[in-house]
């Protein structure tokens, strides 16, 4: 898989095991009947065992190559030993999710096979595996790959990692990048961004891991810029040094799948033009579910996270098949694919330290650059489930203001449509006692407001100034048992959510609960609440609450204060009469500043500016 004209290109291999012995087996292989062993890319049938790849990481996304490539037909290579003969079957599912079989296939004796796929029945979507069936003897099948002839040059991969304070994380994840051996092989470079004060490069494992890669491993010590700094420095050290590279931008601590590493750089060289290639994101404490198929942004309403039409989301992959196609607005970073014709042709990302840093290049790079972004199916990587990290924290700052700016940058910006939004969930912050997450999304429109120069250091002033500030409300912090009001959590009664309002109501009940507590009448006592009910409308009836915490680790206690909820809605609503008076012209602030702030020039100085 070098360089050249005429090269074959491997798209995936057969993989029937995960990197690690604690990933479920089923994403890889099913044992429809009988018994099988299996290897990393090695699958042993005993008679009468059936064997199904009709898996997450076993299909190949016929759709996808057809809809992105110009592939019309796909090359099947393996090697098998059959001690009886046994039947190898071609499936395929199309855009509905019918199954049916396009190749079967007879084998005995010890051999290679090799034939041809036509894909040209799945362009509206569908997916591509094979079925193994022994038959009186035994069945042992070899390195599979799905390939064709690339008539082009093919880009190598490169991967960049940012990485704060997870030193551990991020020498397992390298060690597990590179221990399979046409990956390591493949690799251009690698190169480690380290921000944080506890060293990567003082793990025990770390000299070792590094010197198999010798001369294409880089590590770079830098000041936290956050996430968009990390990453943007990447970027720059790989492309400076290499031409014709695929980027692969790769989170410190997922659990990584190293034959994702080659699917999407496949992909990548086959498209029909430049495109971002996004790796899907598997929960890491729930190994066999899918976080979302492909991704896009909200800007009217300052969402993200949003799944595309078509894609699964939340989904068990042990049950489920992406067999239509869905279209990304972007991908996370994660693990996410970017060659470097579109980073030397775009300006770099956008110096907002944390969250959206990767939502708005996305999107900038299909407005301004035409580039799209694709989310490809059967290349993933594990990640920490969002639902273990707690709503209540500083990072909906960065949330909140870098959202404000994608949008200011790529939306129609109406002011008066955002303002209601904003005011509306600071509003049920108030009301359901999350005093310091209000403060949080005031700050956040407060610093957007303050116009580009809020870029300037990267974020980290911001970063300061915003966990000192919530330090002053007690809500925010996660408390021991000890710290409860009476005699423990379980003393407390408890009260799960009722009935919501209709959604029609929600602002009569929202008005109607503010109203309440301003004037300071009395509510119901202290009661515990469990987080899956801790909704504005049923937590504003209460004086005080104890919710767990997401991350079960503790509790969160808040309490009433008409005093502070009374300032605070003072300053919001002073803050959105600005918003509505001041927001389009800082809209535009932004767009002039834009090729300032993303310049090599502007990223340079933050990358040697010393931390503070």
């Amino acid at each position: 898989m070098s360089d050249g004209v005429g090269t074959t290109l491997v798209l995936q291999r057969g993989v029937f095991s995960g990197p690690v012995a604690a990933t479920d087996a089923g994403l890889y292989e099913t044992v429809a009947q009988g018994e099988a062993a299996r290897e990393r890319h090695r699958l042993h049938l005993s008679p009468g065992a059936v064997v199904d790849t009709d898996t997450y990481f076993g299909r190949l996304p016929a759709g996808y190559f057809r809809r992105w490539t110009t592939l019309t037909q796909v090359d099947l290579a393996f090697r098998f030993e059959a001690t009886a003969r046994s039947r190898v079957t071609v499936r395929g599912s199309d855009h509905t999710g019918m199954v049916h079989d396009l190749h079967d296939i007879d084998v005995e004796g010890t051999d290679a096979l090799a034939l041809t796929v036509d894909l040209t029945p799945f362009t509206d979507g569908g997916n591509v595996w094979l079925t193994f069936t022994a038959g009186d003897g035994s069945l042992t099948i070899d390195d599979v790959r799905w390939s064709t002839t690339a008539q082009q040059p093919i880009r190598q991969p490169a991967v960049a990692i940012c990485t704060f304070n997870r030193p551990a994380d991020c020498v397992t994840t390298l060690a597990t990048l590179v221990s399979d051996s046409v990956v390591a092989h493949e690799l251009l470079a690698v190169c480690v961004v380290d921000q944080g004060t506890d060293r990567v490069e003082d793990q025990p494992d770390f000299r070792g891991v590094s010197a198999g890669l010798s001369d294409r491993f880089t590590y770079v010590q830098q000041p936290n810029l956050g996430g968009a700094g990390g990453f943007t420095r990447g970027m720059c050290e790989i492309t400076e040094r290499h031409d014709n590279v695929n980027v692969i931008l790769m989170d410190d601590d997922i659990r990584c799948e190293p034959e994702s590493v080659l699917r999407l750089n496949a992909f990548a060289n086959l498209t029909t033009e430049p495109m971002i290639v996004g790796a899907q994101m598997l929960y890491l404490m729930h190994p066999t579910r899918l976080h979302v198929g492909a991704e896009e942004a909200n800007l009217e309403k300052l969402r993200a996270g949003r799944w595309s039409e078509h894609a699964l989301h939340d989904a068990d992959m042990l049950t489920e098949r992406q067999d239509r196609i869905a279209d990304a607005g972007y991908n996370g970073w994660w693990t996410c694919l970017i060659p470097a014709e579109i980073i030397k042709t775009m300006d770099l990302p956008i110096p907002m330290f944390f969250q959206w840093d990767d939502i708005e290049y996305g999107i900038r790079a299909n407005l301004a650059g035409g580039y799209r972004t694709v989310t490809l199916p059967g290349a993933a990587v594990w990640h920490m489930d969002f639902a273990v990290k707690d709503h209540d924290d500083w990072t909906l700052y960065f949330s909140i203001r870098n959202s404000l700016i994608t949008a200011a940058l790529h939306s129609d910006f109406d002011t008066a449509p955002l303002s209601v939004l904003l005011f509306r969930e600071i509003a049920q912050y108030l009301v359901s006692m999350r005093y310091g997450l209000a403060l949080t999304m005031i700050r956040s429109i407060e610093d957007f407001l303050a116009g580009p120069e809020i870029l300037e250091d990267g974020g980290r002033q911001a970063l300061v100034d915003i966990r000192t500030e919530r330090k002053r409300f007690p809500e925010t912090t996660i408390s021991p048992e000890s710290a409860i009001p009476g005699a423990s959590y379980d003393a407390l009664p408890v009260h799960p959510a009722g009935i919501p309002p209709a959604k029609d109501k929600f602002d009569l009940v929202l008005s109607k609960r503010a109203v309440t507590q301003l004037t300071g009448r009395v509510q119901r006592g202290c009661v515990t609440i469990p987080p899956q009910n801790e909704h504005w409308w049923h937590v504003s009836l209460f004086d005080q609450v104890v919710v767990t915490d997401a991350s079960g680790s503790g509790y969160r206690v808040r309490t009433r204060d008409v005093r502070l909820a009374r300032q605070l809605t003072k300053r919001t609503l002073l803050l959105m009469r600005r918003f509505r008076a001041d927001g389009t012209k800082t809209a535009q602030a932004y767009h002039d500043a834009l090729p300032r702030v993303t310049s090599m020039e502007s990223w340079r100085r933050l990358f040697e500016t010393p931390e503070r």
